[in-house]
């Protein structure tokens, strides 16, 4: 297993925003997370990423080391990155200058080179700079490199934010409502950027989403988390049918009948 979370409990004052949820993830498998507004599932990320520290008793462990303790910045050079329901994005900066920020872990010449323009910082700026334009080119978005971010339609930026995720070259990448605000056209070409990006770099992917029909067509398995606690696990095909996934999104008015064929549209 690439990710092994156990116990993940956070309280907030006398609110349990997650309880005592378990996540074994495999390496190259692209994992679902869904749940209603409120489940808990962008704080199990926050725990995941070190934004927040689990309470006692919780462990967290990537690729055999245990990250569980260790700050945010640490676990990132760890390998995991992740993007954000709201984008973060520099839009008075470049596409590029974005992208290279992302970047920033993996720069091998230290201050004192930089400063004094040594051949050295200027041999590596060309061959981050190149490397970042493939990446850019990869997501589509090399035409626009030089372009303020901030000019950037909503389907674009989001494949920015992606892109600097990805500039930090993770093992595991959380996205946070990737398609957030996408049309249909956007959301395909963000999920098969996603995929592509997983198959090239061997990367391990968990993704939450709202949009039902991209996690059903795209993770291998599905956690679904309901006050905060994990209440259903497995395949697209059988979280879908399950009665206690019907009853969290929708509760219990309508038929099942009525809500399978509401999460299939969706």
């Amino acid at each position: 297993m690439l990710l092994e979370a156990r116990n993940l409990t956070k309280r907030f004052g006398g609110l349990t925003a997650v309880s005592k949820v378990d996540l074994a993830v495999r390496q190259g498998e692209v994992r679902g997370i869904i749940g209603p507004n409120g489940s808990g599932k962008s704080t199990v990320f926050n725990l995941i990423s070190g934004v927040y520290r689990p309470e006692p008793g919780a462990s967290i462990v990537l690729d055999g080391r245990d990250i569980t303790s260790l700050e945010a910045h640490e676990i990132a050079r760890q390998g995991v990155a992740r993007t954000f329901q709201l984008l973060r994005i520099f839009s008075g900066m470049s596409v590029i200058e974005n992208v290279l920020i992302g970047h920033h872990g993996h720069i091998r010449y230290g201050a004192a080179s930089a400063v004094l323009g040594s051949r050295k910082a200027w041999a590596e700026e060309r061959r981050v700079r190149e490397e970042m334009m493939e990446l850019l080119a990869f997501i589509g978005l090399a035409d626009y490199a030089e372009m303020p971010a901030g000019e950037l339609s909503g389907g674009q930026r989001r494949l920015l934010a992606l892109g600097r995720a990805m500039a930090a070259k993770p093992k595991l990448l959380l996205l946070d409502e990737p398609a957030a605000g996408l049309s249909p056209v956007n959301v395909d070409i963000l999920l098969a950027t996603v995929l592509a990006l997983r198959s090239r770099f061997g990367l391990t992917v968990i993704i939450i989403e709202h949009i039902l029909k991209v996690v059903m067509e795209t993770c291998e398995t599905v956690s679904v988390l309901d006050h905060g606690e994990k209440i259903a696990e497995g395949p697209p095909a059988l979280i879908k049918d399950d009665h206690r996934v019907i009853e969290a999104y929708l509760g219990k008015e309508m038929k099942d009948e009525e809500v399978r064929a509401f999460l299939q549209s969706t």
